[in-house]
Formats: C-alpha cells, structure tokens, sequence
C-alpha cells in the first residue's frame, strides 16, 4: 500500500484538491493524518480496489467518441447540402 500526498494525488489523477479533500471527508478515499515537523500532512492510502472505482468515477476529457460520431454526421450533412445547392443552381438555370 503506497501513501501519497493530496495535492500528489489530485496532480495525479488532474483533480482539484477541493474534490480531493471532499473525497476523503465522505469515505471514498483511505486516508491518514501523520504529523511531520509539527504540523499535520494528510496521506492517500492508495489501493488497487479503490483506485479503479475512482477512475470509473472520474469523467475523462479523452472520452470523445460521441462527439467524433456527431462530427462525421455533420461533415455528411454539410456534404448533402452542397450537393443540393448545386442542383438548385442548375434548376435555376433551366428556367
């Protein structure tokens, strides 16, 4: 079991350490307080169990797979419209 700091942690896994500290005061994190040079240094006790359910937790930015399918819908759109652009343009020609 490894200790970490939680400003490390929050670096780590790109957390405010708000979030961080809001994590360990409702339970989801392991923790403990040890006192260094007199004051006291809050750790994170890191498990294998508990870093994969954070991680589910957590909402990535890399996650873009639906925004890539709503981009291949719009460039197919934007490819029909000019395809009837041109044929109102020879329509408007014929008359």
């Amino acid at each position: 079991m490894q200790k970490i700091t939680m400003k490390a942690y929050a670096v780590q896994h790109k957390l405010s350490i708000f979030n961080v500290m809001k994590m360990v005061k409702s339970g989801t994190l392991k923790s403990e307080t040890v006192e260094e040079d007199g004051k006291e240094i809050l750790y994170i006790l890191l498990d294998d169990e508990t870093e994969e359910t954070i991680k589910k937790g957590i909402v990535s930015l890399t996650n873009n797979a639906p925004h890539a399918k709503l981009e291949a819908d719009i460039r197919a759109l934007q490819s029909e419209v000019q395809i009837l652009r041109k044929e109102i343009e020879t329509l408007k020609n014929r008359l």
